[in-house]
């Protein structure tokens, strides 16, 4: 496990054993619950999470750090989001040119030689990066990314995954190949069935979530149909078939689960690959709290996810079935 800053935030990076192979291995940037208003990326539960994902899936894991509300409103979690993929490109590319300078030194004579620190600070400069990091450089494939999104996370990951839609070849050498959105924090002003049945659930309730929502978007713009808030309204951009692979994990007695189970299932309707994995006697959060719950659901979770993000992921092409 490696603690970094990004951008002005901090993340964890995590590699699937301590050995050192010098394997490119694929990324998940993972992106914490928490609500928009707590929570964070090295917590001791994310942590857990987090090094348990990089083992089973054998990917190098980031987990995200990103600003809360209520003192940092809409947009600014999603825009750390976004950054952070984009800082993944970065990172990327930067690395591809400090390889092509080889020992970064120059004509030799006096005055003709060039520090190799010296190029690299050019080089980040003119990326808008401030330094290289070496176990990305030495360990991560962009090319095999994955956003992983928990609670409040997944609405970060399926936002920052539309983004990268309509970024397209800017994003290069990045690819998302796929999402995972666990639980998300889906809502809307039309309740569900769920959303009636269990609105007074223990966890997280309906008041709590439309609470956090308050505090999370800009009191002229709080509204339960807002596109951060609900998948279904119409008018989101990129079109939905334009959407990467999309695994949807939801919780028996989660009261957001059927807002989840019907953004799946209109991804379906666009030939997206997007299946629901649903877990019996399981509440919100229930995987990634797994330190503290000890349910077998979390382990068996962890496994199913792996299973499905190696279809995206494996060199040799979609080797897995689901």
């Amino acid at each position: 496990m490696r603690r970094h800053s990004l951008n002005g935030g901090e993340y964890r990076g995590y590699l699937p054993t301590a050995e050192q192979t010098g394997r490119r291995l694929p990324v998940i940037l993972q992106f914490h619950g928490g609500g928009f208003v707590s929570g964070s990326g090295d917590s001791v539960a994310n942590d857990f999470f987090c090094r348990r994902i990089a083992k089973l899936c054998d990917v190098v894991v980031i987990a995200v750090g990103y600003r809360l509300a209520p003192e940092n409103k809409y947009p600014a979690a999603f825009d750390d989001g976004l950054r952070a993929l984009y800082w993944l490109a970065k990172q990327s590319n930067l690395a591809e040119c400090s390889r092509s300078m080889g020992g970064g030194v120059g004509g030799g004579g006096i005055g003709g030689e060039v520090r190799r620190s010296d190029a690299h600070r050019h080089i980040a400069d003119s990326f808008g990066a401030t330094v290289v990091e070496p176990w990305i450089a030495a360990h991560a494939d962009p090319s095999r990314c994955v956003l992983l999104g928990v609670s409040c996370g997944a609405n970060i990951a399926d936002y920052v995954a539309r983004k990268a839609v309509e970024a397209g070849k800017r994003l290069d050498p990045v690819k998302v190949v796929a999402q995972v959105l666990m639980y998300p924090f889906f809502i809307g002003s039309v309740p569900t069935h769920s959303e009636i049945k269990l609105a007074n659930s223990y966890f997280y309730d309906k008041s709590m979530c439309t609470l956090a929502w308050k505090l999370f978007l800009p009191e002229e713009e709080f509204s339960l149909d807002h596109p951060a808030a609900n998948p279904l309204i119409p008018g989101r951009s990129p079109p939905l078939k334009q959407m990467p692979p999309t695994l949807t994990v939801v919780a028996e007695h989660d009261w957001m689960r059927d807002r989840a189970i019907a953004y799946s299932e209109e991804l379906r309707k666009v030939n997206v690959d997007a299946p629901v994995l649903e877990y019996k006697d399981a509440v919100h959060e229930f995987a990634t709290l797994d330190m503290l719950l000890k349910t077998p659901q979390a382990q068996a979770c962890a496994e199913d996810i792996a299973i499905w993000v190696k279809k995206y992921i494996s060199l040799r092409g979609h080797e897995f079935s689901y």
